[in-house]
């Protein structure tokens, strides 16, 4: 059975900045030369100290063996960068941005990654989340449009990162 542990902004332990970075590690193994994969620390760093930022990772049926994680944090009002790409204003713009859901590969394809969203986004206050998808992994745009996003447009944030399609759906 899968466990989950909540880890939200002013109650981080120590030691989950490199838990995050394990698990992206054994995820992206078969990348680890790719100058954007091995950035990965940059970004935790930069989440883990966003206003709100909440991480739930999954363990193994001891507990003890990080499976996966999906954190994520709110944006600032006014700064819902995926606004651009959309023909008409939301009623309510408030986002929380699921920046991560990353699942270990020999942990993939158990509902995992369903699980961990599913908890990140649960009772959070904002109308819509949002995420990105590398535009080269449409089974993962497909798994991530079967939870309710739809893909709004393209953009690609980092002169080194893959054009990602942009996602939205409502909480």
């Amino acid at each position: 059975m899968i466990t989950t542990r909540h880890h939200r902004e002013g109650e981080l332990p120590e030691g989950l900045s490199d838990l995050l970075i394990a698990v992206h590690a054994d995820a992206y193994a078969d990348q680890a030369d790719d100058p954007f994969v091995q950035r990965f620390p940059w970004f935790v760093k930069h989440w883990i100290e966003r206003p709100g930022f909440h991480c739930v990772v999954a363990y193994d049926d001891d507990g003890e063996e990080p499976v996966g994680f999906a954190y994520g944090a709110p944006l600032a009002e006014g700064k819902e960068w995926w606004r651009g790409h959309l023909e008409e204003e939301p009623a309510d713009p408030s986002t929380f941005a699921v920046s991560e859901v990353m699942i270990r590969p020999r942990w993939r394809k158990q509902g995992i990654s369903d699980l961990l969203h599913t908890e990140l986004l649960a009772s959070k206050p904002q109308a819509l989340a949002t995420l990105l998808v590398d535009t080269t992994h449409p089974r993962v745009q497909a798994l991530y449009e079967s939870w309710d996003y739809r893909k709004v447009g393209e953009q690609q944030p980092f002169e080194d990162a893959p054009v990602y399609a942009v996602m939205v759906r409502p909480i």
